[in-house]
Order: C-alpha cells, then structure tokens, then sequence
C-alpha cells in the first residue's frame, strides 16, 4: 500500500473532462432528437422522463458499471488512474462505489469544496472518497503493448 501514488486535482480534473465530453457525445444528439431546440430554451430543470433518464439515470449506471468492472471510467483509464479501497488498495465493493458516486452530490453541495478537497488532502481524496473509503491512484506498472 506504500508504494501507491495518489492521483491528484488536476489529473482528475482531465479525467472528467474526459468522461464528461464522451457522456455530451452520446447524450446531447438524443436530446435534440427528442426535445428539439425546446430543450435548450427551457428553463426547467428537468423536461420530462426521458430527459432524467438520459442526463441522470443512464450517466449513474455507466459510471457504476466501469467503476465495478474496470475500476475507471474511460477517462480514469485514459489517464491511467485506478480507483481502489483506501484500506487494502483492492477492488472496492459495489457497495462503496454506490457511496462514491452518491458522494459527488455530497462533494459538490458547499461549493464544490469536496471535489477541490482533493487538492489539498494528504491522500488526494474528495468528500465522495473519503465517505466510500476509496482512493484514486496512478497506474505506475507498464504493461507491453499486444498486437493483433
């Protein structure tokens, strides 16, 4: 466990962007598709049913899907970043990773300070770490490239 090295605010930051970017690809053109230009004049925060699957639904059970099988999102991987159980540095449970999602809302409700926490944590957690007991670490081994 001493040999981890933590990912920090910045990287993670790229991560998300990352993530983020992917979900707007898949997710903005069915929005359109549905709602047409109504959906970007509304003021409502949520249009109807299709709008709460697409843009809160289906996002969760992405995220929690790579988190439990890959233990990233595509962005976490394409930043070489790990999430792992904080004690052991194993596979979290489900169940944390059900907490760490659920923990965004909680990190981003006094100003987004549990998201920055992780900036200034020793251990480079968020609020959303810390409450599933959870770190996000760098993937320090290199694996050969396979061909074909």
């Amino acid at each position: 466990m001493n040999d981890m090295e933590y990912a920090g605010f910045w990287i993670r930051t790229g991560a998300a962007i990352i993530d983020s970017i992917l979900m707007l690809i898949i997710i903005l053109p069915m929005m359109f598709a549905i709602y047409g230009e109504d959906y970007w004049m509304s003021d409502d925060f949520i249009l109807g049913g299709w709008d709460l699957l697409l843009n809160y639904i289906l996002p969760a059970i992405a995220v929690i899907i790579f988190w439990t099988y890959k233990s990233a999102t595509p962005g976490k991987m394409a930043t070489k970043l790990t999430i792992v159980d904080a004690k052991t540095g194993q596979k979290p449970s489900t169940k944390q990773l059900i907490i760490r999602y659920l923990g965004y809302y909680v990190s981003i409700l006094p100003l987004g300070m549990g998201l920055i926490w992780v900036g200034i944590d020793s251990r480079k957690r968020g609020f959303h770490d810390m409450l599933a007991g959870t770190v996000v670490i760098r993937n320090t081994k290199t694996e050969p490239v396979k061909f074909g």
